[in-house]
């Protein structure tokens, strides 16, 4: 009987196991539709959340809010896009972000329906569904190519806008500007549409999911070093750096390093020109015993600059409590054509004087996990970003890292949190064993023939 229980128990624990490997292995990315009437108002209470949308049921939702009648329908078409693209791209442009037009048209339309996750291949089967049901003329257009598009709205179209790739960007930047190219795009259609007065009903989803790196972007900030931090892969290119005399005293690397100009988002990249085959000078750098500058200077990186300069200021210092020396680097300096320096305070970039300091994001987002705070007036014009930062100084021997002190605190928040759930566990069972231990049971019982038990109030 308890091998027939045990059997079932592993068929049934089998039998969950493949189907959830079925709805979890299937794709799906996110569906925005707004729209300038009230047809998508309380759809949402229809849908159960947690699950993929089918084809058969986006269909069945379809069919309530796009009744043959005259509006324009049109479809934003991205190549990849997935949730946690809103979620991690939220603030990564200081206080614009990404999806900034999408937000606004998502909260001011008559109705609004967002739906998380939708099978791809619903997506993909998307336009020719709507072609066939409302037996509307199909216009193709390029996301570049929509300020000279024509609207007629008493004779409806479905309009496919196609919009910029984001899965072929290398870097985090290059992706975030064409996120939010996309997002102007998506924006100066509707707006334009809005002005017309034209009624439509606007779709935004993509072709397949995109695939979001997790990080973890520093919860706390208290020092360690990572004994068992991720292995540095320096295989990409050599880190640049200063000679005193002819020894290198200053080292420097980055997998991604890159300027933004905060008044029209314009990417400046510096990989390629720091890294690899170099176009940077390094002349301008010094050391000292207790001071050190690693200065980057470029010569028209983008055709609207002739100079720039990029200084990176590091002291080191003596300190009693630690006993040892510790590098610090105090604030980085960008001097654009020899104008004004815009000057970034740094919180939280120090490592012991023997190592190098290392950290997955460095730039002035407060989401990474070291950040660069505006000094000055001159310094909210630019945003920095810096993926796998890597610094050394003052103890540099030949151009190889020593072992790097990592950003990355040791208690997260996940480990306080196992850490005050088992104490809290453990309480409970220590008090479950304690009563257990201390039960009692009665040492005389009443003899049913005998005289009735009788037991003084002093026991």
């Amino acid at each position: 009987m308890a091998r027939g229980s045990r059997v079932s128990w592993v068929q049934l624990f089998g039998f969950f196991g493949v189907l959830c490997r079925g709805v979890f292995s299937v794709a799906h990315t996110p569906m925005l539709l707004w729209s300038s009437d009230r047809s998508l108002q309380g759809l949402a209470s229809n849908l159960h959340e947690g699950g993929i949308i089918s084809q058969q049921k986006l269909h069945k939702l379809l069919q309530h809010t796009i009744p043959a009648d005259s509006r324009n329908l049109v479809v934003f078409l991205q190549d990849t896009l997935s949730v946690d693209d809103f979620t991690r791209y939220a603030d990564s442009a200081g206080n614009e972000t990404p999806f900034l037009n999408v937000q606004r048209l998502l909260k001011n339309s008559s109705s609004s329906l967002v739906l998380s996750a939708v099978d791809c291949q619903a997506v993909a089967n998307l336009t020719e569904y709507l072609q066939k049901t409302l037996n509307l003329p199909l216009v193709n257009v390029d996301g570049t190519e929509t300020s000279h598009l024509m609207v007629n709205a008493s004779k409806p179209d479905l309009f496919v806008i196609k919009l910029q790739p984001t899965a072929s960007r290398k870097d985090e930047p290059s992706t975030l500007k064409a996120l939010m190219e996309n997002d102007k795009i998506i924006g100066r259609f509707s707006e334009a549409l809005q002005q017309q007065g034209v009624p439509s009903l606007m779709i935004y989803t993509a072709r397949q999911p995109s695939r979001v790196p997790v990080q973890f972007h520093g919860a706390g900030h208290s020092r360690r070093q990572l004994m068992s931090a991720e292995a540095q892969d320096n295989s990409l290119y050599a880190p640049v750096y200063a000679l005193n005399g002819t020894q290198p005293c200053i080292l420097f690397y980055a997998t991604n390093f890159s300027l933004i100009v905060t008044k029209n988002k314009e990417l400046i990249p510096l990989s390629n020109l720091t890294f690899g085959s170099p176009k940077v000078n390094t002349s301008s750098s010094w050391c000292l015993s207790s001071n050190a500058i690693l200065s980057l200077q470029y010569t028209e990186p983008v055709s609207w600059i002739k100079s720039l300069e990029i200084r990176f200021v590091m002291t080191n210092r003596f300190y009693g409590g630690s006993a040892r020396n510790w590098l610090t680097l105090d604030y980085v300096e960008i001097v654009q054509d020899n104008e004004t320096a815009a000057t970034f305070n740094v919180s939280m970039i120090s490592s012991p004087v023997e190592y190098s300091f290392r950290c997955q994001l460095v730039g002035t987002s407060s989401q990474y996990g070291a950040m660069l705070i505006p000094g000055n007036d001159a310094a909210k014009s630019w945003e920095i970003v810096i993926s796998d930062f890597q610094i050394q100084a003052f103890s540099v021997q030949n151009t190889t890292f020593s072992y790097a002190s990592d950003c990355t605190s040791f208690f997260t928040p996940a480990i306080w949190m196992a850490l005050v759930t088992s104490l809290v566990l453990l309480l409970i069972l220590t008090y479950g064993i304690h009563m257990i231990v201390n039960l009692t049971t009665n040492n005389r019982f009443d003899d049913p023939k005998g005289s009735r038990l009788s037991v003084p109030e002093t026991e």
